[in-house]
């Protein structure tokens, strides 16, 4: 699995013809390159019909593979007969793996993966799996790491659906999104790093589109019964942020009120207030584990909402 795990993904849209040749999509690349949503009428031909029109989560799902849409991927100066060589022992490696996980975080890289700059961003309304609390994160019995436990407790019992009885409709395989949290003081405009013990907080993780009120009521039901946890802390819950400021910081938790001032500066120079109130939260997403990666090489989305003047 290593040297598939190492070729997938080269241009970014995990259609995973790569996966079935063995080297990198030249119609894929020809067409959009690394870009995901790519302008309309120039979709990569292939991730089109796996993922759009068919819905598959790879190509090779369908009966029709090599079809003639991978045919034309090929270089034109290859021949048929070196490009059909050993198509068949691909062919059935292919349909010998796990399909290619849906990633969030590649497929919504403008969400996820943003640069070190301040931009603005329109984030529409998405579901999550959330948990209210308050206090010190970093507490080692706090009541932060213990509602974190529940999140996820709820994210995969949801995610290994696939295996139980229950089966969600329109269900695909797809990794667990990244832990995200809502913050605020009560009485105080912004984040005090200094009295991290006044935090309240909302932690969430991104649910998929195809998870109903109903499924995620039904992996809270499972999840007690077989952890033994109280789970009625955690809510279905949806939010719309609408227009945002964000960027991508890179270091300490600590560290991030001089990200925050390079986002708010941004935001003046573009014409923007901030509209930072009890319903629209400073909001991170924490693309790192803190247990694992260094204080000063951690990733750390910050998102803050904001208005147009005079709005």
């Amino acid at each position: 699995m290593s040297d598939l795990n190492e070729m997938i993904s080269c241009c970014g849209s995990d259609c995973s013809v790569c996966y079935c040749y063995g080297e990198m999509c030249k119609g894929c690349n020809a067409v959009c390159g690394k870009v995901f949503h790519a302008p309309e009428g120039k979709e990569c031909p292939i991730y089109y019909c796996c993922r759009i029109q068919n819905g598959f989560n790879f190509c090779g799902e369908c009966d029709k593979l090599p079809c003639n849409l991978i045919l034309g991927t090929r270089d034109p100066s290859m021949s048929e007969e070196e490009f059909m060589k050993n198509v068949d022992k691909r062919v059935k490696r292919l349909r010998g793996v796990s399909a290619v996980a849906f990633d969030f975080k590649k497929e919504y890289k403008e969400f996820y993966m943003p640069k070190d700059k301040p931009a603005i961003i329109s984030v529409p309304k998405m579901n999550y799996i959330a948990i209210r609390g308050k206090g010190n994160p970093n507490d080692e019995n706090g009541e932060y790491k213990a509602a974190i436990g529940l999140l996820y407790g709820i994210a995969f019992t949801i995610k290994m659906s696939k295996k139980g009885d229950h089966k969600i409709d329109g269900y695909f395989d797809y990794v667990v999104p990244p832990l995200e949290g809502f913050w605020w003081m009560d009485g105080k405009d912004g984040i005090d790093y200094a009295h991290k013990e006044d935090f309240r907080w909302i932690s969430v993780i991104r649910l998929p589109d195809f998870v109903s009120e109903y499924d995620f009521n039904w992996a809270v039901n499972e999840a007690t019964k077989k952890k033994k946890l109280d789970f009625s802390r955690v809510e279905f819950m949806t939010i719309e942020e609408g227009l945002c400021v964000q960027c991508m910081h890179l270091g300490s938790y600590d560290d991030e009120p001089a990200t925050v001032d390079a986002m708010h500066k941004f935001t003046e120079e573009q014409g923007y207030d901030l509209d930072i109130t009890d319903k629209r939260l400073h909001h991170e997403i924490y693309l790192s584990d803190a247990r694992k990666v260094a204080p000063e090489k951690l990733k750390t989305v910050i998102r803050h909402p904001i208005r147009r003047k005079d709005t």
